[in-house]
């Protein structure tokens, strides 16, 4: 089998677990078999855990900020792409396998002991962070809106994985809106 096609094998598999049951609950054992691949198979693509699970994050933050930034970017109003960064939100909470951030859960599992881990979730957030200030510019607000607007996003995550509901994005949506009306 071809490294790249057992490497999205292996992904796949870690990342559908690790999002369910958090990355410690889940051991090789469990993602060679959901994968398919042999255990000597799944280490020659990823000689350790750590390594395992700093690639789906890495391939998880690829594909969340696609998915976020499609969406919004169907508004044609800079102003309107703002507030749909709350109404993507809402939908990916509302989804049926919702867990919270994936970033959030790795890195109160692993972050205090795992660098690597550490590295890839502040590399997702201050991505996210980026988008916003781009998005910020793009309306011509000031510069600080975009940190604030950070704050509801990651505020929103953090309470819709605990309390399993989407309402937070359209708590946080509102704020953003009332923030928006203040400049």
């Amino acid at each position: 089998m071809d490294s790249a096609i057992a490497r999205e094998q292996a992904l796949d598999a870690a990342e559908t677990l690790f999002y369910a049951r958090g990355v410690q609950a889940v051991g090789m054992d469990a993602v060679r078999t959901a994968s398919g691949l042999s255990l000597k198979r799944l280490y020659q693509l990823f000689p350790a855990k750590e390594q395992l699970v700093e690639a789906y994050l890495e391939r998880r933050d690829v594909r969340w900020r696609g998915r976020l930034a499609e969406y919004v970017e169907r508004r044609d109003d800079p102003l309107e792409r703002i507030p749909a960064v709350f109404d993507w939100l809402e939908k990916w909470f509302g989804e049926a396998d919702f867990r919270g951030c994936a970033w959030i859960n790795s890195y109160g599992e692993l972050g205090a002991s795992s660098e690597r881990v550490a590295a890839q979730v502040r590399a997702h957030k201050r991505a996210f962070g980026e988008y916003l200030a781009g998005l910020v510019a793009d309306a011509g607000l000031p510069a600080v809106l975009a940190g604030q607007l950070f704050l509801l996003a990651e505020g929103a995550m953090v309470t819709a994985g605990i309390t399993g509901s989407a309402k937070p994005a359209a708590q946080a949506r509102e704020a953003a809106r009332s923030l928006l009306r203040a400049r």
